[in-house]
């Protein structure tokens, strides 16, 4: 992975000794809070209800084990024994002082990380596919071009003060598994017809209050001439996105309100003065970035019947389905680390289970992990023998839960809970959901189902593209939630469309069971739930859902709230509910 040189080292030094003093001044009051905000933001630290959050940043989501144990270290610390694993393949902590921040940003340093434009109306952090460099679908291996993006963008002078926030998404395989669809740039390695590198460009995609598909603005710029042509698109955004309202800020809105072709016209026209310019890349900079990203040590091994080995343990086979996935050199496997147990808020982890990650990458990965946008964790590199080892140790460790890219492996932002922007609180009902349908044998049989859950319209969990999503909003003051169907990422990217009127916490797993029944009766052999939803259209499940009143069922909720506030059991010691 991309190790810090020189000057990296430096930079990140000052912006500590800077943030430093800046802390210092906000707690004697020699700043106010408007005049702290900004510089906070510039750190990812944000306000929340209850405390301040830390937002880290992950660059296309690769971590080594001794940065996951500095996550450790500061939940310990600095938090309250747990970080939460987003959408952008970051971490963020719920429960910052003040004063300690400057001190966690040291710390970071350490490790070579830091919280830089993770936050604030800039470049956010660059995502990417979590199998880079391992897929067996994958053209080329993205994380050098993604590395070199995110030199390129921090700390960009022009770009720092951009009309909204901005973000770019990467992959590198045949199958997107990155969103880039619905990022503001998408970004594509492709080869063209004489095997030449270069990237298929999406644009204006985002989701939020106003969900919009990325556009293609060019099928073709080749490697050499990327970052040029990108930094077009952003001076195009940034001369004309509109600073004098925040909800039609976004690239999504200039390029709807222009159309792809005038946006296009305007960014050639700035690229053909920029193309051949000083950020034109060199064979020489792809080379020595992509020195940091070297294959390791692969034994010579030969594919292996890892499931043979093991007759008639049904629960080692379940994980084998859904929590292993196929790795480009024989022998070895990618595997999914689950952080979706029954009970655990979707994408936590506690300090002891970062150290048991860290512990389980230097015995079977190489040292080094990912992030998925999903909100799991990756060993991309595990010998498929080790496999039932790994698999005992990650059962003991509770990241071992069988149910990735099944109904329980939800989507969910904090929510209500935490975020000061939240309408409705996404853990409860997260947490409700597992509970409800919690039988391993029903969630494969019902198959690959993609649930995600947000809090408010700012889009965090990514509902809109989830097969099914769940969206709180406020009605009167009381949290409410609405349901919308068909929803994809991927190659066949599509918006959700929302079913009907909203429903109550104590509804929505009913309503779930109701889309369930639907897809149960009328699916083909093999067929997703999403297909189905294709091919049907969303009126069977809307009326299905809607033909008798759904109750909202004090059963399911009263309990599950009253479980909360006494602590057990899907109460965690570090989860404090708000009522």
């Amino acid at each position: 992975m991309y190790r810090y040189d020189q000057f990296d080292h430096q930079m990140v030094a000052e912006r500590v000794a800077q943030f430093r003093d800046q802390v210092r001044r906000r707690l004697s009051n020699e700043l106010t809070e408007d005049e702290f905000r900004v510089l906070r933001l510039q750190n990812g630290l944000y306000m929340q209800i209850h405390a301040y959050m830390l937002r880290i940043a992950v660059p296309y989501g690769l971590l080594s084990a001794a940065q996951m144990r500095m996550f450790a270290h500061i939940a310990r610390k600095y938090d309250r024994d747990y970080g939460h694993f987003t959408t952008r393949q970051n971490v963020q902590f719920n429960w910052i002082k003040l004063p300690d921040a400057p001190d966690i940003l040291a710390d970071l340093a350490t490790v070579e990380m830091h919280a830089t434009q993770t936050s604030g109306n800039c470049i956010r952090n660059i995502t990417c596919d979590e199998f880079a460099g391992v897929a067996k679908d994958e053209i080329v291996d993205p994380r050098p071009y993604a590395e070199i993006l995110r030199q390129w963008s921090t700390f960009h002078p022009e770009f720092a003060y951009l009309p909204r926030k901005f973000k770019f998404s990467m992959t590198g395989a045949m199958t997107d598994r990155a969103a880039i669809a619905v990022h503001d740039v998408g970004l594509q390695v492709v080869k063209n017809a004489r095997g030449e590198v270069g990237f298929r460009v999406l644009v204006g995609g985002g989701l939020g209050r106003t969900p919009v598909i990325g556009t293609e603005i060019c099928a073709f710029v080749p490697w050499q001439h990327a970052i040029t042509y990108l930094e077009s698109i952003v001076r195009v955004y940034n001369e004309h996105g509109r600073r004098d309202n925040m909800y039609k800020a976004r690239i999504k809105i200039l390029v709807k309100e222009i159309g792809i072709e005038e946006f296009r016209r305007q960014v050639e026209a700035d690229w053909k003065f920029t193309k051949d310019g000083p950020c034109t890349l060199t064979v020489e900079e792809l080379e020595r970035v992509a020195a940091c990203f070297t294959a390791p040590s692969y034994e010579t091994l030969a594919d292996s019947d890892v499931a043979a080995a093991q007759p008639g343990n049904t629960a080692f086979a379940n994980w084998l389905q859904r929590n292993v996935k196929p790795h480009k050199v024989s022998g070895y496997a990618s595997v999914v680390l689950s952080l979706k147990k029954p009970g655990m808020a979707p994408g936590d982890a506690t300090a002891q289970q970062m150290e048991a990650a860290a512990e389980l990458a230097e015995r079977f990965s190489f040292g080094e992990l990912r992030i998925t946008h999903e909100q799991n964790l990756v060993l991309a590199d595990v010998r498929q023998a080790d496999l039932f080892t790994l698999w005992q140790a990650a059962t003991e460790r509770d990241m071992a839960t069988p149910n990735i890219g099944l109904l329980t492996d939800i989507i969910s932002c904090p929510g209500g809970d935490f975020c000061s922007l939240a309408n409705a609180r996404s853990i409860p009902l997260a947490r409700a959901i597992a509970a409800c349908f919690d039988n391993f044998d029903f969630l494969h049989d019902i198959g690959e189902l993609d649930l995600n859950i947000s809090g408010c319209v700012n889009a965090c969990a990514h509902h809109h593209i989830g097969h099914i999503g769940i969206l709180g909003v406020d009605k009167d003051g009381e949290e409410w939630y609405q349901v919308s169907i068909g929803g994809a990422q991927g190659n066949t990217s599509s918006i959700g469309k929302i079913i009907g009127k909203s429903f109550k916490f104590g509804q929505i797993p009913e309503v779930i069971a109701r889309l369930l029944q639907v897809y149960v009766d009328e699916r083909f052999d093999d067929e997703r739930f999403i297909d189905t939803v294709r091919r049907l259209g969303y009126e069977p499940f809307k009326a299905y859902v809607y033909a008798t009143p759904v109750e909202d069922d004090a059963e399911l909720a009263g309990p599950i709230y009253d479980l909360l506030k006494q602590g057990t059991p899907y109460e965690l010691p570090y989860y404090s509910p708000r009522f």
